[in-house]
């Protein structure tokens, strides 16, 4: 390789590296490299082969052109609920990859989905307060055509019709989640693999709001606060549990002016949200002030929850159904090689090979009928 490009490799596989969080030992241990030729590398003593560089990449969770780009890569802010104390840099590097992995598959597939939600009303930060992210989350279950219960299509919604990616890792802690919203890659959400579903549908909602709002909030800070997070919240119950459907549900169950713990856990099944969820709803919804004895009322639903609740805890995949679908797509129209698609998809090659086998039609066109 030519010196200059050795110079720019030497320094992007190095900031690459401390963006993920990792020690030149560590990365040493994981691809058996030495770490004096790491650091040869990083100092633009010695240039990588690209057998070498492709293994950097796997591990930064990067793509070997952007260590070779003459342009810098854009700093992507990743924003979180509850940013993890351990291995955040190295799961962010893993999340951005993922979602740059989804555009190149819309690129190479022709099917550039694009941002297609709605921005939140032009408003000054500090100006920004309770009514306008419930308001917010009445016209968004209106516009996206939610229904009553929400949480049922929240999720298909935004990656079907609004162009949202969403991935699933595993990490601690479980009650967190991320966005990030850019120019480039669009709006993505990485929900926990490890929380159950109900919980995944609050988290999903909450996101939904930053990014609904990162155009306010984002200009002021890369980071949010305890205010910007409880603006979350609210949005997230009002979209979910929409007050008309919501307390005619609770209207069914209650009995005389009292709700039984059966009657709680119901509604949690009903609207697929979290106790927590339904018991705070319904401490908005009452005017309770006592916040106090609302989580006294939580923790006690919490110990009961062995006996009443039953729901499925499913184990969600990391990429999207559509994710999967494009890089078929990008395979078997030769856009995509089959390593590469055995990476995009986390599968040994043997595994891709199936895929290039299988005797199928490609861009067979359904005929459809005259209206």
């Amino acid at each position: 390789m030519a010196e200059e490009s050795s110079l720019r490799i030497g320094r992007r596989l190095k900031a690459a590296r401390e963006r993920a969080g990792l020690s030149q030992g560590e990365v040493c241990r994981r691809i058996a490299l030495g770490e004096s030729t790491l650091s040869e590398f990083e100092n633009d003593r010695r240039a990588p082969s690209l057998v070498q560089l492709d293994a950097l990449a796997r591990t930064y969770c990067r793509s070997v052109g952007s260590f070779l780009s003459d342009a810098e890569p854009p700093t992507k802010t990743v924003l979180w609920r509850k940013r993890p104390s351990e291995g955040a840099e190295e799961l962010e590097a893993k999340f951005l990859r993922l979602v740059e992995q989804y555009a190149n598959l819309e690129r190479w597939s022709g099917e550039v989905a694009g941002c297609r939600i709605p921005d939140a009303a032009p408003k000054l930060p500090d100006a920004y307060g309770t009514g306008d992210a419930e308001e917010l989350a009445r016209l968004v279950r209106r516009d996206l055509g939610l229904g009553d219960r929400p949480a049922l299509s929240l999720l298909r919604v935004l990656e079907e019709d609004c162009g949202a990616r969403v991935f699933h890792l595993p990490f601690e802690p479980t009650g967190t989640a991320a966005c990030v919203r850019s120019e480039d890659l669009g709006i993505a959400i990485l929900l926990n693999a490890k929380s159950v579903r109900w919980r995944r549908n609050f988290d999903l909602a909450h996101e939904l709001f930053h990014l609904l709002t990162w155009n306010i909030f984002r200009t002021v800070s890369a980071a949010g606060d305890d205010r910007e997070e409880k603006l979350a919240d609210a949005f997230a119950s009002t979209l979910l549990l929409p007050e008309e459907p919501f307390r005619s549900a609770l209207n069914r169950r209650k009995i005389e002016k009292k709700l039984s713990t059966a009657a709680v856990f119901g509604l949690a099944r009903d609207f697929d949200v979290s106790i927590d969820a339904v018991v705070w709803r319904l401490h908005a919804l009452f005017g309770c002030h006592d916040r106090d004895y609302t989580k006294r009322r939580i923790d006690s639903f919490r110990a009961a929850a062995p006996l009443y609740e039953e729901r499925s805890k499913d184990a969600p995949p990391m990429r999207p159904e559509r994710f999967h679908a494009l890089a078929v797509t990008a395979l078997r129209s030769g856009e995509l090689s089959t390593g590469r698609f055995a990476e995009y998809l986390g599968i040994t090659r043997e595994k891709a090979m199936t895929f290039v086998e299988q005797e199928t039609p490609l861009d067979e066109a359904m005929d459809l009928p005259s209206s």
